[in-house]
């Protein structure tokens, strides 16, 4: 099984309000992702919370997920992921994990399409990181396999998860994909009004 895991922990203070609320076809950035979500062949739905935590499961509470508050979140993404990962070690009598499809709250444009075949060529390829690419840029999502646990629980939170992907070069996927989405991270409101209000105005 894989496990989606969404990080949604930090302040967004770039954009001055909570990205995972951000407003986007008639829903929230955290709905429509995890609608994508549930639309694939993921087994399971984490979303990490942690500035204003409550404030936001309130307003989502509606969504079939799993729940994890990292109180560690000013520590960056690495610190939620670490929480994702150790929760669903403590979780007991849960399907066999092999592995977790990590993505970001700021990343709305989430094709579940992507994410099958992304999942489909992580069992095929037996690859130990499998990430998509577009026109020469690696995004979101990126699927780590359970064999990476407990170097990605090891691994000093301020450096990140890229060093986990830089440590495993010759066994990384990587996809290549048409779909822009990948590679948009919303952290404006001028990222927000290009990428999410200028889409919803020419559709």
């Amino acid at each position: 099984m894989i496990v989606a895991v969404v990080l949604s922990a930090g302040e967004s203070r770039r954009m001055g309000s909570p990205k995972a609320l951000l407003p986007i076809g008639g829903e929230t950035f955290i709905e429509h992702i995890v609608a994508s979500l549930r639309r694939s062949k993921v087994g399971k739905i984490i979303v990490v919370l942690g500035h204003n935590a409550e404030g936001i499961r309130s307003q989502v509470a509606h969504l079939p997920v799993t729940w994890v508050v990292n109180k560690d979140y000013a520590k960056g993404q690495l610190s939620s992921l670490i929480a994702a990962v150790r929760s669903l070690q403590e979780s007991t009598g849960a399907p066999q994990i092999d592995g977790i499809l990590v993505h970001l709250v700021d990343h709305p444009f989430l094709d579940s399409r992507l994410v099958n075949e992304m999942i489909d060529r992580f069992y095929e390829s037996k690859k130990l990181i499998v990430l998509p690419r577009y026109q020469g840029r690696r995004g979101h999502p990126v699927i780590f396999s359970e064999a990476l646990f407990a170097e990605l629980l090891r691994t000093p939170p301020e450096e990140g998860a890229k060093v986990v992907v830089r440590a495993h070069r010759n066994e990384t996927l990587e996809i290549e994909t048409g779909e822009e989405g990948v590679t948009v991270d919303i952290d404006t409101e001028d990222e927000y009004r290009k990428f999410v209000r200028g889409k919803e105005c020419r559709s």
